[in-house]
């Protein structure tokens, strides 16, 4: 069994972030663990920043992350994974997906998106522990990029040591019937790119 993991997910409005660790906290119950976890939503309902804290253990007492106790950063949206980059643990294992929203001050003209080379050095100030998948494209290669949380988790899979049997009963039983189908295969598919790379 594992002995603990402290994950932080973040993203922003409409990536199905808070899915995400709902689908993590149940799945990590259904193996025989404690779980606690809390959400915070931004402002906006969609593009303002979500982030979920996930911990897991035999026993947990409190449901936040402090900074520099996460094992695991899950990030949906690049600038995100730098606003949360403080509160990883040195050698933390992130999972960054390949894709941009620009915030308010961007999209105006006072400020720059940082490139991919500028947000891993920030996140190398913790961890070289990198994982930047084009979560995108993948999706859009199944049919529906709206499953792009399914494939990270699915990516997440292979770093956990959790039955691929119990991730497939509990997408099962969170999912409705009509995007059952697609969202398996998008966590497949990321389990499957995940294994490969996690050879290292």
């Amino acid at each position: 069994m594992m002995d603990k993991h402290n994950i932080l997910i973040v993203g922003v409005g409409g990536q199905g972030t808070i899915l995400a660790s709902d689908i993590l906290g149940a799945v990590a119950i259904a193996a025989g663990y404690d779980i606690k976890k809390t959400d915070t939503i931004g402002m906006a309902q969609r593009g303002g920043s979500v982030v979920s804290h996930v911990r897991i253990a035999t026993e947990v007492y409190s449901p936040l992350i402090k900074e520099g106790d996460a094992d695991i950063l899950i990030a949906f949206e690049k600038l995100e994974a730098a606003r949360w980059s403080t509160y990883l643990n040195p050698g933390a294992l992130v999972i960054l997906n390949d894709y941009a929203v620009p915030p308010l001050s961007v999209s105006l003209g006072t400020q720059c998106y940082p490139s991919n080379n500028e947000i891993r050095e920030i996140l190398n100030e913790k961890t070289d522990n990198i994982y930047l998948i084009d979560s995108i494209n993948k999706t859009k290669q199944l049919g529906d990029v709206r499953t792009l949380n399914i494939y990270m988790l699915g990516f997440l899979s292979s770093f956990l040591i959790i039955e691929s049997k119990l991730w497939r009963q509990c997408l099962s039983t969170t999912l409705p019937a009509k995007i059952l189908d697609i969202n398996l295969k998008a966590f497949q598919l990321g389990h499957k790119d995940s294994a490969r790379v996690n050879l290292k």
